[in-house]
């Protein structure tokens, strides 16, 4: 009887590391009955109205690893984006930076679409999607993985991970936009939120170069508040820009169409928190890295014992702060420079072509120009039939699969000398992702704040 015992156990185990090895295995089926079609809550029924959107309308996901935050944008009836909700998130594993190869354990960062084939209402972890890395950007440098999902049950092998209460409210958001006719969701995913502090903290960190490029792609969302369109060519991200010809993630960019009075409130915003960088660095805000044991989680959830590896959450993440190079200041200057000189140069308001090469530093994007709204949730929308052809997913260039180049990442540069967090060995990790029972949880669905920082939860301990 105890060699039978052990055998099973020694089979859980298998099993249990085969899913940690393949990312947040969704292979393991729970249907819940009726988990997949809860309602919306009531209180986030009630901030559509007042947004001016519904259910049906297109939705938006951005998420940020540092503040462990999960945010859902509805599109008004005029077409632009408004802020619905911000969720706090239960667990992230890894550390800041893009997700590379499979088991790295990992979140990924960059942008990414989800699609209704990409649900899984039967999921192990509640309820779930997968995100859909690697993307045309990673498969550009080579990368690997895959299972990436946002679920629940607070445990993150490489995924989002939130409460049950929470990803049924998200889950129910998506399948009601894609019921909508809603095609693909886009979500951004951040290392940080992408603001003049963070930039200046994290200048000197290897994935720079990389988190700018992200940035550019936010900046397109905020100046527009319109979903920006997402092309991959010349190992960059491109936004908001009509390919002519076919386009390849690792070769050079073909001629490009942008709208330039996109471009020009981009490059205004880029010039003014470029500028705040330097003062910020001139004031002396220091270089630094943070280091994390395992991921991290929203403060809300401090207490709460994750069924991944809560030990590594006891301490938080260590801030290594980083030899300062005074060229940075400089560098910085020169930027605004550029910034001031792109935008004097800047054509009148028009759609042009342009031709984008591997070796440019930053990208070229565009997006149409807003239109005066006339009302209603079709007729009204900012871009008219840009806007619904995006949302229905017509037209536009879909990235070519890309040959994988491991080399020459943006954010594969020598990484400063910093302590790393130990590793767990195959057998602790198969013993964390055995998926025990899910533990209680603070309750943050219906009625609940509406950012981490408003709602207060006492410490929970796992059942």
């Amino acid at each position: 009887m105890s060699s039978i015992i052990r055998r099973g156990t020694a089979v859980s185990l298998t099993i249990a590391a085969c899913a940690w090895i393949a990312g947040c295995d969704d292979s393991y089926l729970d249907a819940g009955p009726g988990r997949s079609q809860q309602p919306i809550s009531s209180a986030v029924l009630a901030k559509m109205e007042a947004l001016d959107t519904t259910p049906s309308s297109p939705t938006l996901i951005r998420t940020y690893k540092k503040e462990a935050e999960l945010e859902i944008w509805k599109m008004k009836s005029n077409g632009e984006y408004a802020l619905l909700k911000t969720y706090p998130m239960c667990r992230w594993s890894g550390q800041l930076g893009p997700k590379k190869r499979e088991g790295d354990m990992q979140v990924p960062e960059g942008f990414y679409s989800i699609a209704p084939g990409q649900m899984n209402p039967n999921s192990h972890y509640y309820l779930a999607f997968n995100v859909g890395y690697p993307n045309a950007y990673d498969r550009a440098y080579g990368r690997t993985g895959g299972n990436v999902m946002v679920h629940g049950v607070c445990s993150s092998a490489g995924c989002f991970s939130m409460t049950d209460e929470q990803v049924a409210d998200i889950y129910a958001i998506a399948r009601d936009s894609f019921a909508g006719g809603q095609r693909e969701i886009q979500l951004q995913s951040y290392p940080f939120h992408m603001t003049a502090e963070n930039m200046a903290k994290f200048r000197l960190d290897p994935n720079i170069a990389f988190w700018k490029n992200l940035k550019d792609g936010s900046d397109h969302f905020e100046v527009t508040k319109t979903e920006p369109s997402v092309l991959v060519c010349g190992k960059h991200y491109v936004f908001d820009a009509v390919a002519k010809d076919q386009v390849s993630g690792d070769e050079p960019c073909p001629a490009l169409k942008r709208d330039e009075s996109v471009e020009a409130l981009v490059a205004e915003k880029e010039q003014k928190d470029d500028a705040k960088v330097a003062d910020l660095i001139g004031s002396g805000v220091k270089p630094v890295r943070l280091v994390y044991a395992d991921g991290g989680q929203n403060p809300v959830f401090a207490g709460y014992k994750d069924t991944s590896d809560p030990d590594a959450l006891a301490s938080g993440p260590q801030e290594i702060v980083l030899s300062d190079r005074k060229a940075t200041s400089a560098a910085v200057k020169v930027a605004v420079g550029d910034a001031d000189r792109k935008r004097a140069a800047s054509a009148p308001p028009a759609v042009t072509d342009v031709a984008l090469t591997q070796s440019a530093p930053t990208t070229m994007a565009a997006a149409a120009a807003p239109a005066n709204p006339s009302g209603g949730m079709l007729g009204g929308l900012t871009g008219g039939a840009k806007n619904v052809g995006k949302w229905l997913h017509f037209g536009g260039q879909e990235p070519a699969r890309a040959a994988t180049d491991p080399a020459g990442s943006d954010s594969d540069q020598a990484i400063p000398a910093a302590p790393l967090p130990p590793q767990r060995d195959d057998l602790h990790l198969a013993s964390l992702h055995a998926a025990p029972p899910p533990p209680a949880r603070p309750n943050l669905a219906e009625g609940s704040a509406d950012t981490a920082d408003s709602i207060k939860t006492a410490p929970v301990s796992a059942q």
